[in-house]
């Protein structure tokens, strides 16, 4: 457990000291969408305000499948106020380590790109806000700690300003 810890802060120093995708180009383990999400995972996660003040937790449980260069990632989040949100994502590796993504609440597609153990894309995403919804960019970066141990950092803005952060940990079911 003490080499998970020592990893987590690793991978953050990192993130916190680089913004290029080629920065991660021959660090192990490699990540491939379509191998690290297959099957029954599980994540926990906690968004921030732009403060760094935690405003909601949450656990998701992930159905993920891949055919092909097509992928669903089924989830369903159990947020610490008690709703329940569904989000299905449909993934296509269009390329060797290139990603396109599209979801119900997702504006477009979301675009990405692997290298080395990390997966850098960006999207619009439409959030609660009020008796609405409001669209922000997410600027998402994943990163493979271990076979079955995955680490995403998001940072979100609206009108080019930070509004908050995503923390999420993903694992393997089976890991447990």
């Amino acid at each position: 457990m003490k080499q998970v810890w020592l990893g987590l802060i690793a991978v953050c120093l990192l993130a916190g000291c680089s913004s290029k995708i080629e920065d991660y180009q021959g660090v192990e383990p490699a990540l491939h969408l379509d191998e690290f999400f297959v099957g029954d995972l599980v994540a926990y996660g906690m968004v921030q305000d732009r403060s760094g003040k935690v405003t909601q937790r949450f656990r998701a449980e992930i159905d993920a499948s891949w055919e092909g260069a097509n992928g669903v990632l089924d989830e369903v989040f159990y947020w610490d106020d008690g709703r329940e949100q569904t989000r299905v994502w449909r993934l296509t590796k269009v390329a060797d380590n290139t990603y396109i993504g599209t979801a119900g609440d997702v504006v477009g597609e979301a675009r990405g790109t692997t290298v080395g153990n990390a997966l850098h894309w960006v999207y619009q995403l439409e959030v609660p806000f009020r008796d609405g919804t409001i669209s922000v960019t997410l600027d998402d970066w994943m990163f493979l700690l271990d076979e079955n141990r995955l680490i995403n950092k998001t940072e979100m803005r609206k009108f080019g300003f930070r509004v908050g952060d995503i923390t999420i940990f993903i694992e393997r079911k089976q890991a447990q």
